[in-house]
C-alpha cells in the first residue's frame, strides 16, 4: 500500500528529496504523497526512505490505498520501466 503523510509533520522538507519516485510534494499544510506514486521504495531500497529520515514519525500505510508487495512491484515497473530482477 501506498503511504500517507499525517498532520503531525512539521514540514521538515527531508522527506521529498528521499522519494525516489517523486510521490512527495508540498500540500497546502504539510507535505503529501501521490499513491499512484508511491512504491514504499520497492525496487528502490529495502524500507521506505521518506519513513527512514523523517524526524516526527508521522508517515505510516495508507489504509485506503492496499497494495501487496507484486502490486507495488508493478508499480516499480510501470513508474520506471524497469523490470523486476530475479
Amino acid at each position: 500500500m501506498s503511504l500517507i503523510i499525517s498532520d503531525e509533520c512539521i514540514n521538515c522538507d527531508v522527506c521529498e528529496p528521499e522519494c525516489p519516485n517523486g510521490a512527495i510534494s508540498q500540500g497546502d499544510e504539510i507535505y503529501v504523497i501521490d499513491p499512484s506514486k508511491c512504491t514504499e521504495c520497492v525496487g528502490h531500497y529495502d524500507t521506505p526512505q521518506c519513513v527512514e529520515v523523517c524526524p516526527v514519525d508521522c508517515i505510516a500505510k495508507d489504509a485506503e490505498h492496499p497494495e501487496n508487495n507484486d502490486l507495488l512491484w508493478a508499480k516499480y515497473e510501470k513508474l520506471t520501466g524497469n523490470k523486476r530482477a530475479g
